[in-house]
């Protein structure tokens, strides 16, 4: 990965952060993003001390804010390239329902508003280098949900995890509508399932659901560095330079559900997403 710039969101904890350190270890640039600046700044010091690369940096937005994504993107525009990009950043709300700064649903969009977003925003700069790759982390929950309910985007008539699995759900249809654009371009996008690791995502949950997963669930639950593997072996492996549009498990291409390979609801997506994000008006 020397002379790679690689931008990982989500990287303060869990598998964004192990993966960060990986890439680190493995000679390229790193943007560690997150946001928490004291966190981030603490966490890009120490992947450059443990890797011994000082080519690591933390960049800050907060995924409840469309506006600082755009920041974010036009800040990383002036980098000099962009060879990775991984949409690691995850986020499952908690008892109370939270909507984002614009008022959106808020696991709609930190999983999917917010990394479509930043995704569109860095292409140019992303088809300015040669064989660049996104990663999407996705999940096996997109199969709780069913086809996506483009009359409840914004989750009303839902509960949290039905509200997460649809997140999933959706980062699959945008993985293969940006897949079918990217054709030809030397950009490959390819998603993952990471499996149910312990990490900070279900920080938010709040009573039995929580402790579950807290006591019975965790000795059961993946590490983060097992859960990591994926997106490592997706942002760097030559096993899968020029694949695009594929779905992985375990560093194996499995299908994802017949509801996340329908071309009409990613188009359809893909459509709703420019509108509630802006970018129809650019």
């Amino acid at each position: 990965m020397n002379g790679k710039t690689c931008l990982v969101t989500g990287a303060t904890h869990g598998i964004g952060l192990v993966t960060a350190r990986a890439l680190a270890a493995a000679g390229a640039t790193v943007l560690v993003h997150g946001r928490d600046a004291v966190l981030g700044a603490a966490v890009a010091a120490d992947i450059a001390r443990e890797s011994g690369n000082s080519a690591v940096r933390f960049v800050r937005a907060d995924f409840m804010h469309l506006d600082e994504v755009r920041e974010l993107a036009e800040q990383l525009a002036r980098q000099p390239r962009l060879d990775v990009l991984i949409n690691n950043a995850g986020f499952i709300d908690g008892a109370q329902r939270r909507c984002t700064a614009e008022g959106y649903d808020a696991t709609f969009g930190v999983n999917h508003l917010a990394p479509f977003l930043l995704t569109t925003l860095l292409l140019p700069k992303l088809e300015q280098s040669p064989h660049a790759r996104v990663v999407v982390v996705a999940s096996e929950a997109h199969r709780r949900a069913g086809w996506l309910d483009f009359d409840d985007l914004m989750n009303v008539r839902v509960g949290p995890w039905r509200a997460y699995a649809r997140s999933k759900l959706a980062n699959l249809l945008f993985m293969r509508a940006l897949a079918a654009r990217l054709k030809g371009s030397g950009v490959t996008v390819n998603a993952l399932h990471p499996g149910v690791v312990r990490s900070q995502l279900f920080r938010g949950l709040r009573g039995p659901l929580r402790l579950l997963l807290a006591t019975v669930a965790r000795p059961f639950m993946r590490s983060p560095q097992r859960g990591a593997e994926t997106s490592i072996y997706l942002a760097t492996s030559p096993e899968v330079e020029g694949a695009s549009g594929g779905y992985y498990r375990d560093r194996r291409r499995i299908e994802p559900s017949a509801a996340a390979r329908c071309p009409e609801a990613a188009a359809r997506l893909w459509s709703e997403s420019e509108r509630l994000t802006a970018l129809s008006r650019l």
